[in-house]
């Protein structure tokens, strides 16, 4: 086979092919590489799809406003539970490839939290750290749940509560895992085994690192989006993340002695664009991780994506007539509302038809939408008297559901032509659609 036809071939199975393909026609070893592969092409996908480099950039910039306070608060939070040290070792080790810029932030931290000592933090102070922590993390917020295609947010009170207990949690979480390793290391001293299990403590203290990431950034997709994250595939972004963030680092650290050229040409400034250089990359491994976590929970969502893009509109119709007489079924047998899920387990439909197909559906008031916001799932029935709703009165409302706007004799043609389609519709006006085109405003 020639390298250009081998080449067409593997496109045509990637983009066309893969996603015809479900888990349900795979034999068990082969389910994981086809997984990954589709998992890759989607998050890949998205990157262009939510303008990730863009949205990385612009958290970067509101990272600027609010790095100070955001320290601030995690070595308050440290303090008032007696691991400020430990927060602060671990926040250096975080910001290792600044370390320029280190001892000045920290001066700020300290003149931040001594004014909370004097009673000058009291009022504005408050408000002001409040206000730019919150500003950050509702940004963040907004750029997951557009990767997560969640239209809206938490409300303010939800979003309080979620960002500050995700705030205290990682603190504890970060103090527990250097305690855990400190004691370890004590008491392999006490046994005087610390020499023969030496290799050991060693992979131990290089690994340390990598685990808080992998927590953390885990974390952080399980909490930040406003829809239910699965807590698997929040973990398998975390890990992947909270590695590429550590590797990304030690190779930023050790290139640092290349980039002497910016000390130069900026000198002692040079601290600001590589640290911005280092923002930019790091929101740019959160948000490819989020990417990661959606394609996994998401993969049957685009399961035959190309055959649901290119469906005909008789097929779109009959998919409408179904799932609203699953529907009403259920709500006439008194069971409980059907759920967007179960269409896609029950009757193997794809889940990305059936989620448009419900969304129109809704938006026509023939359905309404039950949400369960504890387990973030949305349910069906009936949004109006299932003794009222025909056949035709369910295409009806789909069909003239949205805005007709260019109409009202703007156009002598243009309305004569309208008022003739309305009749084609009318039972009684079948025959007329075996009219030629060309003959329309000729007869």
């Amino acid at each position: 086979m020639k390298i250009s036809q081998l080449i067409k071939s593997a496109y045509s199975f990637i983009t066309h092919d893969l996603w015809r393909i479900t888990d349900a026609e795979l034999a068990k070893h082969k389910r994981i590489p086809y997984r990954l592969l589709k998992v890759i092409m989607i998050a890949i996908k998205g990157v262009g799809r939510d303008n990730l480099f863009i949205n990385a950039s612009a958290l970067t910039y509101s990272v600027m406003f609010a790095l100070v306070p955001l320290i601030a608060l995690f070595i308050a939070i440290g303090k008032g539970f007696g691991i400020e040290e430990s927060i602060k070792v671990w926040l250096t080790e975080l910001m290792a490839a600044q370390k320029e810029l280190i001892p000045f932030i920290m001066s700020f931290v300290d003149r931040y939290l001594e004014s909370a000592q004097g009673g000058v933090f009291i009022g504005v102070g408050v408000v002001i750290l409040l206000v730019s922590v919150m500003s950050l993390l509702n940004s963040v917020e907004r750029t997951f749940n557009n990767i997560w295609q969640v239209n809206k947010s938490r409300s303010l009170l939800r979003q309080f509560t979620s960002y500050f207990s995700s705030l205290f949690i990682i603190p504890i979480i970060i103090a527990v895992t250097g305690g855990i390793n400190i004691f370890f290391n004590n008491l392999l001293d006490q046994l005087q085994l610390t020499q023969v299990l030496s290799p050991l403590l060693t992979f131990g203290m290089k690994i340390t690192p990598y685990v808080v990431s992998w927590i953390v950034f885990t974390v952080i997709y399980l909490s930040v989006p406003n829809t239910r994250v699965k807590f698997q595939n929040g973990m398998i972004a975390g890990i992947v993340a909270g590695t590429a963030f550590q590797f990304f680092q030690m190779i930023y650290i050790e290139g640092q002695s290349y980039l002497s050229r910016y000390d130069l040409v900026y000198g002692s400034f040079a601290a600001i664009p590589l640290l911005l250089l280092w923002l930019q990359i790091s929101f740019t491994i959160l948000l490819l991780g989020a990417e990661i976590s959606y394609a996994s929970q998401n993969l049957q969502n685009y399961d035959y994506e190309g055959d649901t893009k290119n469906i005909s509109i008789r097929y779109k119709r009959f998919i409408s007539l179904f799932l609203t007489f699953v529907i009403v079924r259920r709500f006439e047998n008194h069971e409980e509302p059907v759920k967007d899920e179960e269409f896609s387990t029950i009757y193997k439909l794809p889940i990305r038809l059936v989620n448009q197909v419900l969304s129109e559906l809704t938006e026509a008031r023939i359905v309404t939408e039950i949400v369960d916001e504890d387990f973030k799932s949305k349910a069906y029935q009936p949004a109006m008297d299932i003794h009222q709703l025909s056949i035709k009165t369910l295409f009806d409302k789909m069909e003239s559901e949205g805005a007709e706007l260019f109409l009202s004799n703007k156009n002598e043609e243009l309305d004569r032509l309208w008022n003739i389609y309305v009749l084609l519709d009318k039972p009684d006006h079948q025959p007329d659609r075996e009219i030629l085109i060309k003959d329309l405003l000729n007869e």
